[in-house]
């Protein structure tokens, strides 16, 4: 009998020891889903790389990445998706595009990150890992608290991202005077500019004042008038910063609109957001200074020269974004003793990337990020 228990003992410790061993070798699957064929095929060649640097960099051999092509496509992704849950797959890396994510609650034990930055409308089980409007409006929220800016202007285009910048304003609380929609098409912009900054009112207000000082008489008469006519406007704005939620040629287009109103980014504080250190800014002197949130330059800089050096290929912001991605994915495994569960995207936790601070809180990713300004033809770090 006693000889029997230790057989028993022993075996029970062997057994043990083979479940540990074989959970030491058991491959942590994450799946991967992004086009590789198509018009997009090069997006997705350049995030399989970022991610492959930083697998390597993790170097642990429990990771298995399973790349599958969505061909840029909603049915696509969902097949593909499919396919990786047969393998046991439980959490993946995408898609790319919003679009491509509008089937996936039909695997509702899958937890899919995807690289868009659009909170609206993903199905519960695709978390954004892209810089939201949130995680912006908190970084302007923080400068206008250090500049006492409560009278700003939300430049709005009306555009799919309205909701998002509409929504983001109600979660940050952040203090405004007013939220103006415009339109992108050239002449309805510059009269609706027009119309926002009262510019005829001040405009004849300029006349008025002059043709006031013509009938009267007085010492330096001549001289006060010739000043008055360099001007282009006479009055007060009641603002005293505008955030404008656009990018490129629009976001120039609203600014230059602004300065033809006489509301120069001398008078009130131009805003913007994330523009990812847009060089061609830099050209646009009669704009500065610009201000926007976005994430770390050095980091962005040096991602982007290894990223060149290791592959021959320039990187891009989606590149930049799965190297954090993926480290982001690996640290919460990590932290749940390898064990992939929904609930790791649902407790609270930070992880420090190459972007900034990752915030995660009930399947919701922020950002902490910085906050820059563009002036005398280069980008310079407020905090």
């Amino acid at each position: 009998m006693k000889t029997f228990i230790k057989l028993l003992i022993v075996s029970s410790i062997m057994m043990c020891i083979f479940i540990q061993n074989l959970q030491a070798t058991e491959k942590i699957k994450i799946g991967l889903i992004i086009p590789l064929s198509g018009d997009n095929f090069l997006i997705g060649e350049r995030i399989i790389k970022s991610i492959r640097m930083a697998v390597n960099k993790i170097n642990d051999e429990k990771i298995e990445i399973i790349p599958r092509d969505t061909r840029s496509n909603p049915i696509d992704a969902l097949r593909v998706s499919k396919e990786l849950h047969k393998k046991g797959v439980r959490i993946i890396i995408g898609p790319v595009f919003n679009e491509s994510t509008k089937y996936l609650d039909d695997l509702k034990d899958v937890t899919f990150i995807s690289f868009t930055n659009k909170l609206i409308g993903n199905p519960k089980n695709v978390i954004s890992a892209g810089v939201n409007a949130i995680s912006q409006l908190q970084t302007i929220k923080k400068f206008n608290e250090m500049n006492n800016l409560s009278k700003s202007i939300f430049l709005i285009p009306r555009s799919q991202f309205k909701k998002e910048i509409e929504m983001a304003i109600s979660k940050t609380n952040i203090k405004y005077k007013e939220v103006f929609y415009y339109d992108r098409e050239p002449t309805k912009l510059t009269k609706q500019i027009e119309d926002l900054t009262k510019y005829q009112i001040r405009k004849n207000n300029l006349k008025d004042e002059i043709k006031r000082l013509e009938s009267l008489s007085f010492k330096d008469k001549e001289k006060k008038i010739e000043t008055l006519r360099k001007r282009d406007t006479l009055g007060n704005i009641n603002f005293d910063s505008v955030v404008i939620a656009d990018f490129d040629e629009n976001l120039k287009s609203v600014a230059t609109s602004l300065l033809y109103t006489d509301v120069s980014s001398k008078r009130i504080f131009y805003i913007t957001l994330n523009q990812w250190f847009d060089e061609s800014l830099l050209k646009e002197n009669s704009l500065h200074p610009i201000y926007f949130p976005s994430i770390n330059k050095s980091n962005y800089e040096i991602f982007m020269n290894d990223f060149k050096n290791t592959y021959n290929l320039n990187g891009d912001q989606l590149s930049f974004l799965s190297y954090d991605i993926m480290g982001l994915v690996y640290f919460l495994i990590y932290e749940n003793d390898y064990k992939i569960s929904k609930k790791i995207f649902y407790k609270k936790n930070k992880f420090k990337g190459k972007i900034g601070v990752f915030e995660i809180n009930k399947n919701i990713i922020t950002h902490q990020l910085d906050f820059y300004n563009i002036e005398n033809n280069r980008f310079k770090k407020i905090f």
